[in-house]
């Protein structure tokens, strides 16, 4: 019998910002996608962001490309690198924000449903803009998992999912 098929997909901006509000700075990739997958058949990790501004941090900047070649390094892992959009906010201070990152995991997991090279699809996220994706997948006979932290979960988006998962109670496995 053959093992289950799963592919992850993760929105990095959602996961940085939410192990950040944790006070975390790092955690080992390797060892969540372990705990994600158990004793299932890992098929891919897709990790979506963005390249910060090099003229706003250059140290910044080298530490983040550092931190993309590293994940390169893991076994099926496949960084997907979008657009940082920079924008003036209302009181005039520079902000900026990944553009293109949700439509590229939208295509990913539907085209790997319908590709079927996974039996189920992880998405690593908070962002119930993706249910519709997911829909989709199920609808392919796929299932979806979410695996989410507490501060930025959506409710929607775990009863969609097949299963869901709370990266809070695994973080000191993964930390």
């Amino acid at each position: 019998m053959q093992s289950e098929r799963v592919s992850i997909f993760i929105d990095g901006s959602n996961l940085y910002h939410s192990l950040k509000n944790l006070g975390i700075n790092k955690i080992d990739f390797q060892k969540l996608v372990d705990r994600l997958i158990g004793n299932r058949q890992l098929v891919l990790v897709f990790y979506y962001n963005a390249s910060l501004d090099i003229t706003m941090n250059l140290e910044t900047y080298w530490k983040q490309q550092k931190f993309f070649g590293e994940l390169r390094k893991l076994p099926s892992f496949k960084v997907v690198l979008c657009k940082l959009r920079k924008y003036k906010r209302g009181d005039k201070t520079t902000a900026y924000e990944v553009k293109g990152d949700d439509v590229h995991l939208t295509v990913d997991i539907i085209s790997g449903a319908y590709e079927d090279t996974f039996d189920t699809a992880i998405i690593v996220s908070g962002d119930e803009d993706f249910i519709p994706a997911l829909k989709k997948v199920q609808e392919l006979g796929k299932k979806v998992e979410n695996a989410y932290f507490i501060a930025s979960a959506s409710n929607a988006l775990k009863k969609s999912s097949d299963n869901s998962i709370c990266i809070n109670q695994i973080i000191k496995d993964i930390t």
